[in-house]
């Protein structure tokens, strides 16, 4: 089936929008800095030119809604009250609707201050006294949750929005009719991605959800997931695309299965091209890690760093990773690309060419590189 092609994900955008009145819920595998945060973002402006608001959305931006602060030792987690995410927070009980949701995955508490507005966390400790033989239990209050743990605490709090966003009951959140959530297990492990992907599926095939879904990701396992367990559940209203970049500026769906991971062979296309013609972009590092790292993953290694080809100037790789590291994380794939300086150009090509020599792929597709190509 030949891809689907769109100039800007404003019109991507309006595409999803239209597949969403027969379909009820649309996944997306996509690569680190391919636009899946700007899409979403996309998707929620679309409808807004007539003053009206749609979509409620997981993102990069949902978590900003949360921010630590640290004064005098008091240690809470900070509230954006101005957001339509929290119009629930004062009058629909939200600390008892999270709380169930939360212990499926953590073993913390906490609690809200609707006044603040803010939320402070505890947990339970247990001691076991060799000398006694007895364990006792002490709560320690007011602490800081790891990242992760955090993560987790603001996916909770979503999901739990949802639910009420579900309930056409609810006056606080009727305005909803989409969900786009993008990427929520990015600081999660496998097992959590495996919990989070089958409790969502589980929300979204209810029967009393009214709610279309767009549901982007770069983690193939969470992909799988969720592509298994809405389908498992028969039902004829879900579909899966990749989505990728065409060029600089359009962007091209393509219909895909559970399981899109060798999609990474067209994306290595793209690169090998990008290279060629010399227009390269500061994305193209975060699409070099992604091909890096599915390729570590195949060959059984736990980093990328192991598929990287030893260099007269870089035998153990510890430069080209570390480089790959920091330009891979720029804020540059959240907003306009940027053309690479011709330094980063050089390391670009020099890690593209010893990885194509070192696993050579399809001649046809991606010709092996003899030697530097002349730029």
């Amino acid at each position: 089936m030949v891809p689907l092609a769109f100039p800007d994900l404003s019109a991507l955008a309006v595409h999803l929008r239209q597949e969403l009145e027969s379909k009820k819920v649309v996944l997306l595998y996509a690569y680190n800095g391919t636009g899946k945060t700007r899409l979403s973002m996309e998707f929620k402006r679309w409808i807004r030119l007539d003053g009206t608001r749609d979509t409620l959305y997981f993102n990069s931006y949902t978590e900003d809604l949360f921010q630590w602060k640290n004064e005098d030792g008091d240690l809470r987690l900070a509230l954006d009250k101005e957001s339509h995410f929290f119009d629930g927070l004062f009058d629909l009980e939200m600390d008892n609707r999270i709380r169930p949701l939360l212990r499926r995955y953590a073993d913390f508490d906490f609690r809200i201050d609707t006044q603040e507005p803010a939320v402070r966390f505890s947990r339970v400790i247990h001691e076991y006294n060799k000398a006694t033989g007895i364990e006792a239990s002490s709560l320690v209050d007011n602490i800081k949750v790891s990242r992760g743990e955090e993560n987790l605490f603001i996916w909770c709090f979503f999901l739990a929005v949802v639910e009420l966003a579900m309930d056409p009951d609810i006056e606080a959140y009727r305005w909803v009719k989409y969900l786009y959530i993008d990427d929520p297990i990015s600081s999660l492990d496998e097992h959590n991605a495996i919990a989070v992907g089958n409790h969502l599926a589980q929300i979204l095939g209810r029967p009393e959800n009214r709610l279309k879904a767009v549901l982007s990701s770069h983690h193939p396992l969470f992909f799988n997931v969720m592509h298994n367990e809405l389908d498992a559940r028969k039902s004829k209203v879900v579909s899966a695309h990749f989505l990728a970049r065409a060029g600089n500026d359009g962007y091209t769906l393509s219909h895909t299965g559970a399981t899109p991971f060798f999609h990474h062979v067209a994306l290595l296309t793209q690169l090998y091209q990008a290279d060629q013609t010399g227009a390269l972009y500061t994305y193209h590092f975060s699409l070099l890690r992604s091909v890096l790292e599915k390729s570590a993953s195949f060959h059984g290694y736990s980093n990328f760093s192991a598929c990287l080809a030893p260099d007269d100037d870089d035998p153990d790789g510890v430069l080209h990773a570390r480089l790959i590291n920091i330009l891979s994380h720029g804020n540059y794939s959240l907003f306009e690309p940027q053309e690479m300086l011709p330094e980063n150009k050089a390391y670009f090509r020099k890690i593209l060419h010893g990885f194509l020599r070192r696993y050579p792929f399809n001649p046809e597709l991606v010709p092996i590189p003899l030697q530097e190509a002349p730029h």
